[in-house]
């Protein structure tokens, strides 16, 4: 018997919240009331049941990618597609593009209703949008993901190519290899942006270091789909050298990646220092490997 899952408006009567599980979303949409409706409505029907599906695959999809997949299901083989350029560099499972995949999967569903004017699918920060013409949507950074408070705000325009934001980082809902608090990433869709803040975040590290306690994955989590890998738990006072060492190292991942068109975007964050790395005129200075770099150290 399939689930059914909590479908139902804010307060504030603009948002639509949907949970099911672990999955929690909260969506908006912008345009004529019945075009509004309409994308919701979809989105309801979209979402019951989506769960289930993942659920039915999930041995594959918490083992390591492959080239080749026998994976069916839609969002199951997004996720799979959105990982597949890191198979070689490294492990890495479908799982680590599950939030951003969903989002993308119920926005899809919304605009395959209705034409709206705006819209986001947020799923637990991680972002799928749509944009018309003069649109524009900002995202609020926090220093981490576990606590309040807005550090800076970055604004996609409706001509920018990013489609996708996602955070991850020691703090959020999944492990990290890493220690960063938070890298926040900016892609053309909301899957790519989820698998790449994972990589990239895993990246930010100070490998060996007495500071930083890890633990098996699968001693905290037992079926999670890093095994026995080790991943972060605490990381105690670092200097500033070794902090600026550590977001380096995920710098260079993001530079590597953005090189490979790959992101738009990142914004890396430890200890209260930020590097952002990124563009001003990205489809003009794709070529060009940076045009941006500011450390800001509070």
């Amino acid at each position: 018997m399939t689930r059914l899952p909590q479908i139902a408006l804010l307060s504030d009567g603009r948002r639509l919240h949907l949970q099911d599980g672990p999955i929690d979303l909260v969506v908006e949409a912008r345009g004529a009331s019945d075009a509004v409706r309409a994308a919701y409505e979809a989105a309801a029907e979209r979402f019951t049941g989506l769960l289930d599906e993942l659920c039915a695959e999930l041995p594959e999809l918490r083992s390591a990618v492959e080239a080749r997949t026998s994976l069916r299901g839609v969002v199951a083989r997004r996720m799979h597609a959105a990982v597949a350029p890191y198979a070689a560099d490294g492990f890495i499972t479908p799982m680590a593009a599950v939030a951003g995949s969903v989002a993308e999967e119920v926005l899809g569903a919304m605009l395959g209703a209705a034409s709206l004017d705006r819209t986001y699918v947020n799923n637990g920060g991680d972002i799928a949008l749509h944009l018309g013409e003069g649109a524009h949507f900002s995202v609020g950074l926090m220093d981490r993901p576990d606590r309040d408070g807005v550090m800076r705000t970055i604004r996609v325009d409706a001509d920018d190519p990013v489609r996708g934001i996602a955070t991850s980082g020691r703090h959020g809902r999944s492990f990290s290899l890493g220690i960063a608090d938070a890298v926040t990433v900016l892609a053309g869709t909301a899957s790519q942006a989820d698998a790449a803040a994972t990589i990239i975040a895993n990246a930010v590290d100070l490998p060996g270091h007495p500071a930083v306690i890890r633990k098996p994955a699968n001693e905290l989590q037992p079926d999670s789909d890093l095994g026995g890998r080790l991943v972060t738990r605490d990381v105690s006072e670092l200097s500033h050298n070794e902090i600026t060492t550590a977001l380096e190292s995920g710098a260079e991942c993001a530079r590597q990646l953005f090189d490979r068109g790959l992101i738009e975007g990142a914004v890396l964050q430890l200890c209260g220092d930020m590097l952002v790395i990124g563009t001003k005129d990205i489809e003009r200075q794709r070529p060009r490997p940076l045009v941006q770099e500011n450390a800001v150290h509070a």
